[in-house]
């Protein structure tokens, strides 16, 4: 039988820690673009950064980025490394705390978003459905026009140039956006070293994200004439192409910041 003790550990393990400043700006400015009004809907909006690693860095940048798309919304920083939450604790100040915890997601209710990023990297594959079943259970409920609550879940690079995540919500997955610094970008593939747990290994022939990557890299060569536009303008033709045979869910605005979202169901692995 389970002591008192063990039943309250945090589930999960310890990450890295590794983080930087401003590492997750673009992830976090697509949530309060697309799940902004979501945020001002609610009568307590709260958004968790889970797994924020040795520094408190992306937690407080995340308060920031959401409050100019919903300015009631508050911030929970979750970290399974005791000590890691000690040296945050300095940085609370209204709308931020931290907490000791893992995947259980220790905050009264249900949050509007959990924001898990560069967290499942160290985790087998076979380990992430359920992850990602047991946070979204954590997630406010869908109803009254409500979608409900948001679970990101994706990788960056270090300093945040190229980052893909998962957007799910309490029903499961729902997308797959792409995001990167268009200067840095030498051909779309090169995100593939970035793609979450669920997604990197199925980077081979057969599975439908190696398709896609396929098809993104062929519309890229495609459209370089646009290049000596500037790379932007050699995106946005890129993703037009894509249009055509892929089902891109999002709009010109955001794939002029970098971006390209696809619907989960066509990149979902097979078997």
């Amino acid at each position: 039988m389970a002591t008192r003790a063990s039943a309250r550990r945090p589930v999960g393990t310890v990450t890295r820690g590794t983080t930087n400043p401003n590492r997750l700006r673009r992830m976090d400015r697509w949530i309060a673009a697309v799940h902004g009004a979501e945020l001002r809907r609610a009568a307590e909006p709260v958004a968790v950064d889970l797994g924020y690693g040795a520094a408190p860095w992306t937690a407080v940048e995340l308060l920031g980025r959401l409050r100019t798309a919903a300015p009631r919304t508050r911030v929970v920083g979750i970290e399974i490394e005791p000590e890691r939450v000690a040296a945050a604790r300095p940085y609370e100040r209204e709308g931020l705390v931290f907490r000791h915890g893992g995947f259980e997601v220790p905050v009264p209710g249900r949050p509007l978003l959990i924001r898990a990023a560069n967290v499942l990297r160290q985790y087998d594959e076979d380990q992430v459905a359920a992850v990602w079943k047991r946070l979204c259970a954590r997630l406010a409920p869908a109803g009254d026009g409500s979608r409900g609550g948001l679970l990101v879940e994706g990788t960056c690079d270090e300093i945040g140039r190229r980052h893909v995540w998962v957007a799910l919500g309490p029903e499961g997955p729902r997308t797959v956006t792409f995001a990167t610094r268009l200067g840095s970008l030498d051909r779309p593939s090169d995100l593939a070293e970035r793609l979450p747990k669920a997604l990197i290994h199925r980077n081979v022939p057969g599975e439908p994200v190696h398709a896609f990557l396929r098809d993104f890299d062929r519309a890229w060569a495609a459209a370089a004439p646009y290049a000596a536009y500037g790379a932007r303008q050699r995106w946005l033709r890129t993703v037009r192409a894509l249009t055509a045979d892929w089902p891109v869910t999002d709009a010109p605005v955001r794939w002029r910041q970098g971006e390209v979202t696809v619907a989960w169901g066509a990149l979902a692995p097979q078997g």
